[in-house]
């Protein structure tokens, strides 16, 4: 899992059919070795833009949808709290 801000959606008017439904935002991870790299994240818990999230990738993401045959690697699994602190 990885931290990460939420800087914008991302709007496909086309898509596969099985990612009809889902509501893409771009995201920036804000800690750790991978810091200031950006990723499409589907989000699934109605966070918004400038919220900090916990974001899980690969299998576990798939997991998150219940289908691991969905071609997502990125999900937000949690919105932080604003008094939350980074080392």
């Amino acid at each position: 899992m990885v931290t990460a801000k939420l800087i914008g959606n991302v709007w496909a008017t086309r898509k596969a059919e099985s990612l009809n439904g889902f509501k893409f935002m771009m995201a920036e991870i804000i800690s750790g070795t991978r810091t200031g790299e950006r990723m499409i994240v589907v989000d699934t818990i109605s966070a918004g833009i400038g919220d900090r999230v916990i974001v899980t990738t690969g299998s576990s993401a798939r997991r998150m949808l219940g289908d691991d045959g969905i071609p997502v690697d990125a999900v937000v699994v949690g919105i932080i709290d604003e008094d939350c602190e980074f080392i």
